[in-house]
């Protein structure tokens, strides 16, 4: 297949999207912000979302290995290259997962979290994705968008929500990411779909994908149009021409006035 991939920062603050890949595989993560809180880590969120980026990569390049198989080894290795910091910190480095892997019949395909993997078919569009983090916490979710960003108010907020969702991140009740533990890509979703059957496929973070889920200023097939035309880059350009348009969530309640932005669009 051949990919074109980008990411951008959604400010002054360093990349924590990582994207990668290679003619028969594709890798999206969105590391999860921290905003400033204790993570029991002095690495920080690029440098997990680079290293599980890597060694994902290099654990996916044999066939052999499934695409769960392949992220539970990918974040044991991790795990293992800072034993020093407190990897049982709820706010440990985290990350959201989206693989694409071509084999020589179908398209594999694994999503931990909330960066969807679009898929176009011949029968149209199908997403994949898992919003379980939408679902937990709704009133300090909501309370996060009553203020505008760049506010106190708004700061507090989103401290207190992301405080909660830790306490419910990678537990039974909340929702999964990948973290320190390799049982989280137990609760990755996977599936494959016919080679014959798929045209195009997009990786995105949340941060790019917004357009559509939360801007609603695009339509998937709206979408692959662009790609197709100007690649990833051309995309994320068109998302900060739309955030510019509301740099305080008024219109768009958000975290941030810009998210990272990772794209990987893949074409047979």
């Amino acid at each position: 297949m051949r990919v074109a991939i980008d990411t951008q920062p959604g400010g002054a603050a360093p990349n924590e999207d990582w994207v990668g890949a290679t003619p028969t595989l594709a890798v999206v993560l969105d590391g999860l912000s921290t905003v400033g809180l204790d993570t029991g880590c002095h690495h920080g969120v690029p440098w997990y979302v680079a290293h599980l980026g890597s060694q994902l990569m290099a654990a996916l390049t044999d066939p052999g290995v499934s695409l769960k198989a392949g992220l539970a080894s990918a974040l044991e290795r991790v795990a293992a290259l800072h034993p020093e910091c407190d990897l049982a910190n709820p706010g440990t480095p985290s990350a959201t997962v989206a693989v694409l892997r071509q084999s020589q019949e179908s398209f594999d395909y694994l999503v931990l979290a909330d960066s969807p993997i679009v898929l176009e078919g011949n029968q149209g569009f199908s997403v994949i994705t898992d919003l379980r983090v939408d679902q937990i916490l709704p009133e300090l979710r909501a309370e996060v968008g009553r203020h505008e960003n760049h506010t106190a108010e708004h700061e507090e907020a989103l401290r207190r929500l992301v405080i909660a969702q830790r306490q419910t991140r990678n537990t039974a009740t909340g929702y999964w990411v990948a973290a320190a533990s390799p049982e989280a890509a137990e609760y990755a979703l996977t599936g494959s779909t016919p080679t014959q059957d798929l045209r195009a496929a997009a990786l995105l973070s949340d941060g790019a994908a917004c357009l559509v889920t939360d801007y609603g200023m695009a339509t998937w097939p709206e979408v692959f149009t662009v790609l197709r035309a100007g690649g990833p880059q051309e995309l994320i350009n068109n998302v900060r021409q739309v955030e510019a348009t509301d740099p305080n969530g008024q219109r768009w309640p958000r975290y941030k006035s810009g998210d990272d932005a990772s794209v990987a669009f893949c074409q047979r």
